[in-house]
C-alpha cells in the first residue's frame, strides 16, 4: 500500500482506538469522584476498574480469532457499537452495581478494539516499516492518555461525572463512519470453525482466576474453601483449555504460535508491562486527588509527566527501529526504565516533593513506551499473516491480564495497608473514630465529608501506602527485565506477510535439460538468481521475502491489491 493508503486506513483505526482510551483516562480522574457520589468503597473502587479489565482481557483473544475468520472491518465496526451501549448504560447508572455491569460491556468493546485494530495494521503495514507509523499511534495515545484526564476533571467539575462516559459516544460514532469510508481489505476467504469449547474454558477458567485474585484477602481468606474451590477450578479449567487447543482447527489460542520462543517470551515480557502500565493509570490519579488533595482537573496535569514520557519513548523508538532495523535493544533498554521509575515511585509517600513524583512518572512512560508496541511488532514479525490476528491479542490479552491482576492485588494490597496506617495514625493523633469511619480499606472514599483531622490521616495514610504498591510493582518489573533479554532478534521482514511454501516447486519440476544453463533455473517470478530452498511449515524464516510479489507496496499481486492474490 501506498504511503497515503496507509494514512487513510489509519485515519479511522487511530480514531477507534482514541476513543477505547479516551474512555478509561477520562474517567480514571473521575473516580474517586464517582465512587464518592454513588456511595461506593475503596474495593468497588477497585471494581470498577477490574471489571473493565477482566472483560477487556477475556475478551481480546476471542476478537482475534475471529479476525483470522471473518471479515476484520465488521467486527471492529461491532466492536465499536458494544462499546457505545456500555457507555450509555455506565453514564445512566444510579449505583456501583450498574456501573460494574456497564463497565463489563464497556471492557468488551474495548477488547475488540484493542485486538482489531493491532491485527489491521499488521496486516497492511510491514514489520519494517510499521515504525514510521508508530509516532502517529504514539501522538493518538498521548493525546488520549493526557487530555482524557484533563477533560474528565474539567467534565466533573463544571457539568456532571456521567458526561465522562457520554461524551465518548459521539467520538464512536464518527470513528464508525471514518471506519466504513476508509478501511478497505483484500480478505482471504476462509471457512469458519468457532471454537466454542475453547471460548468457554478461556472465558470461564480466567474469570474465575481473575475474581479470586480480587476477593482473596478481603472477602475470605488465602487459605479457605473458596481459595480452593476458585483456583482448583480456574486450573482445571484452563488445563482442559490446553487439551481442547491441540485437537481443534482452529483454537482461540494457537499454542503452535506460542511456543514459538519470540512470542512466548513477549507474552511474559507483556504481563509486568500490564501491571506498570495500568497500575499507573488507575493509582496515581488516586495519589493525587486522595493523598494530595489535588481537584480532578489538577491531577490530570499532574500526570503528564507519564504520558510525556511513553510519547517520547513510543515515536523515538519507532523511528530508530524503522531506520536501523535493530529492535531488541529498545526492549532491553525499555524494561530497564520501567524497574527504575516504578522503584523510584516505590519511595514516595504524602510529602514527596511533586517534581520528584514527576521525574519517577515520566521514567514509567518511557519505559512502558518502548516496550508497549515494539512486543507486539515482535511477534507479528515470526508470524504468517493468516495468523496475526491470534498472535496479537495473545500478547494483547496477557498485557491486559497483567493489568488486571495489577489492579487487583495492588488494590488490594493499598486497602489493607491504608487500614493499618490509618488505625496507627488515629491512635498517634488521639482521634477517636465511630463505626462510620474509614479505618478499613472498605471505607467511604469522600474525603471531604470528614472532620479535618480525620482528613489528615486518611490522606497521609494513602499517600505512604502508595509507594509500598509500586514497589511490588518494579519488583514483578524484573520479570519483563529477563523475558526480553532472552528474545532472539530477528531482522524485521520488509513484507506484510512471511514467505510461503513453494508447493513443492523443486520436485514437481521438469528436469533442466543438458546444457540449459543456470538461465532455465530461474523461476517464472523473473528473479535474477536461481531461488533458494525455503524450509517449510506455518512459520517459516521472517526475513525471507513474500513470493507472488505479495508485498506492502500496492502492486498488482500484493496482498492488498484490488483484485484477488493467485499463487497460492
Amino acid at each position: 500500500m501506498s504511503h497515503r493508503q496507509v494514512l487513510q486506513v489509519l485515519a479511522g483505526l487511530l480514531a477507534g482506538l482514541f476513543t477505547a482510551l479516551l474512555s478509561t483516562t477520562i474517567v480514571a480522574t473521575a473516580l474517586p469522584t464517582i465512587i464518592g457520589d454513588l456511595g461506593g468503597t475503596q474495593t468497588a473502587y477497585t471494581w470498577v476498574v477490574t471489571a473493565a479489565l477482566l472483560a477487556n482481557a477475556v475478551s481480546t483473544p476471542l476478537w482475534g480469532k475471529l479476525a483470522d475468520l471473518f471479515s476484520k472491518k465488521l467486527l471492529v465496526q461491532l466492536s465499536l457499537v458494544v462499546f457505545v451501549v456500555g457507555s450509555m448504560v455506565a453514564g445512566l447508572s444510579q449505583d456501583v452495581g450498574q456501573l460494574i455491569a456497564a463497565r463489563v460491556v464497556q471492557g468488551v468493546g474495548m477488547g475488540g478494539l484493542t485486538a482489531l485494530v493491532v491485527a489491521i495494521i499488521g496486516s497492511v503495514i510491514p514489520p519494517r516499516q510499521r515504525g514510521r507509523y508508530s509516532g502517529y499511534m504514539g501522538a493518538v495515545m498521548a493525546v488520549a492518555m493526557s487530555g482524557g484526564p484533563l477533560v474528565g476533571g474539567a467534565i466533573v467539575g463544571v457539568v456532571s461525572w456521567r458526561w465522562t462516559f457520554f461524551a465518548c459516544v459521539p467520538l464512536a460514532v464518527l470513528a464508525l463512519l471514518l471506519i466504513q469510508r476508509t478501511l478497505v481489505l483484500v480478505e482471504e476467504k476462509r471457512r469458519p470453525s468457532i471454537d466454542w469449547p475453547g471460548a468457554v474454558l478461556l472465558t470461564t477458567g480466567v474469570s474465575l482466576l481473575l475474581v479470586w485474585v480480587s476477593f482473596v484477602g478481603d472477602s475470605f481468606a488465602w487459605a479457605s474453601w473458596q481459595t480452593a474451590a476458585m483456583v482448583g477450578g480456574g486450573l482445571a479449567l484452563c488445563t482442559a483449555l490446553v487439551l481442547v487447543e491441540q485437537r481443534t482447527a482452529e483454537p482461540i489460542i494457537p499454542l503452535a504460535v506460542l511456543r514459538e520462543r519470540t512470542t512466548a517470551l513477549a507474552v511474559v515480557a507483556s504481563v509486568a508491562v500490564g501491571i506498570a502500565l495500568f497500575g499507573s493509570s488507575v493509582f496515581l490519579g488516586q495519589y493525587f486527588q486522595t493523598s494530595r488533595g489535588y481537584s480532578a482537573f489538577d491531577a490530570g496535569l499532574l500526570t503528564l509527566p507519564n504520558v510525556a514520557g511513553s510519547l517520547v519513548g513510543t515515536i523515538v523508538s519507532g523511528r530508530l527501529i524503522t531506520r536501523y532495523g535493530r529492535w531488541k535493544r529498545f526492549l532491553v533498554g525499555g524494561a530497564l526504565l520501567m524497574i527504575a521509575g516504578l522503584g523510584l515511585m516505590g519511595t514516595v509517600d504524602h510529602l514527596t516533593p511533586l517534581w520528584h513524583v514527576g521525574v519517577f512518572i515520566a521514567l514509567i512512560g518511557l519505559g512502558t513506551g518502548c516496550l508497549m508496541q515494539n512486543t507486539v511488532l515482535a511477534v507479528q514479525n515470526t508470524v504468517a499473516l493468516k495468523d496475526i490476528g491470534s498472535a496479537s491479542s495473545s500478547v494483547a490479552f496477557f498485557r491486559t491480564l497483567g493489568g488486571t491482576i495489577g489492579v487487583s492485588v495492588l488494590g488490594s494490597v493499598l486497602a489493607s495497608r491504608v487500614a493499618a496506617l490509618t488505625t496507627q495514625g488515629f491512635a498517634d493523633a488521639g482521634v477517636v473514630t465511630g463505626s462510620d469511619q474509614p479505618s478499613t480499606g472498605g471505607g467511604s472514599l469522600d474525603i471531604g465529608a470528614l472532620p479535618g483531622p480525620v482528613q489528615e490521616v486518611v490522606r497521609a495514610a494513602y499517600g505512604d501506602a502508595t509507594g509500598r504498591i509500586f514497589l511490588i510493582a518494579a519488583a514483578v518489573a524484573v520479570v519483563t527485565l529477563v523475558a526480553v533479554a532472552l528474545i532472539r532478534e530477528v531482522p524485521l521482514r520488509t513484507t506484510v506477510d512471511v514467505a510461503a511454501p513453494r508447493a513443492d516447486a523443486a520436485s514437481t519440476a521438469a528436469p533442466v535439460p543438458a546444457g540449459a544453463g543456470a538461465a532455465a533455473a530461474v523461476p517464472a517470478t523473473g528473479d535474477a538468481e536461481p531461488a533458494p530452498e525455503r524450509p517449510r511449515g506455518r512459520h517459516v524464516d521472517p526475513t525471507a521475502d513474500v513470493d507472488g510479489g505479495r508485498t506492502a507496496t500496492g502492486s498488482p499481486g500484493g496482498r492488498h491489491a484490488g483484485s484477488p492474490r493467485s499463487g497460492d
